[in-house]
């Protein structure tokens, strides 16, 4: 057996533990596969190795989402807010579908009876731009992904879910995912 397979196995067995702080949780991606949930408010950070991984978590996230659910996804380019939209719509089995919407504002989907809406926010000027292409109206409609949901803070609902992207300066491939629920 080479070095950089025990490397991974290794990985793989210290990957099933966590530490809990006071007012968060850090999780490595192996321990919260099949329960990434945001419960009782608390805010949830979780490791990401790569891309695979980041898709796997957006795939988990969306066993549990439902109509009327808001994901606002925030950070820097190419931090991984499309790669985890590419994994819940993978859940959907509409991962061969998935397009940037930067340019359209909104990609929709459907499979069966559920509607998904993919926004890049990105190129609105302001919130007002938000409100004149009626984009409130879809959050009741479906499942809407909001990538750069920052930038229209006063027209999200008073419910939804903010998943941040963070880039770990020391690992060129890791990201530091939090999610939160948000009441407003």
């Amino acid at each position: 057996m080479s070095i950089e397979n025990v490397k991974k196995i290794r990985k793989t067995i210290f990957a099933v533990f966590f530490i809990e702080y006071k007012t968060s949780q850090i999780f490595t991606f192996k321990a919260i596969c099949s329960k990434l949930i945001v419960c009782g408010g608390k805010m949830k950070r979780i490791i990401s190795n790569s891309e695979n991984e980041t898709k796997l978590i957006g795939k988990n996230l969306a066993k549990d989402l439902k109509k009327g659910d808001v994901i606002v996804l925030t950070g820097d380019l190419g931090s991984g807010k499309t790669k985890l939209t590419e994994g819940v719509l993978s859940f959907f089995g509409l991962e061969n579908e998935i397009s940037s919407p930067t340019f359209t504002i909104v990609n929709e989907y459907s499979k069966d009876d559920i509607k998904i809406f993919h926004f890049d926010v990105y190129r609105l000027e302001d919130v007002d731009e938000f409100y004149a292409i009626g984009g409130e109206e879809y959050f009741e409609d479906g499942i809407s992904l909001i990538e750069w949901g920052e930038l229209i803070k006063d027209a999200l609902p008073n419910k939804y879910t903010l998943i941040k992207f963070e880039r770990n300066n020391e690992e060129e491939n890791q990201r530091i995912i939090t999610i939160e629920e948000v009441n407003k």
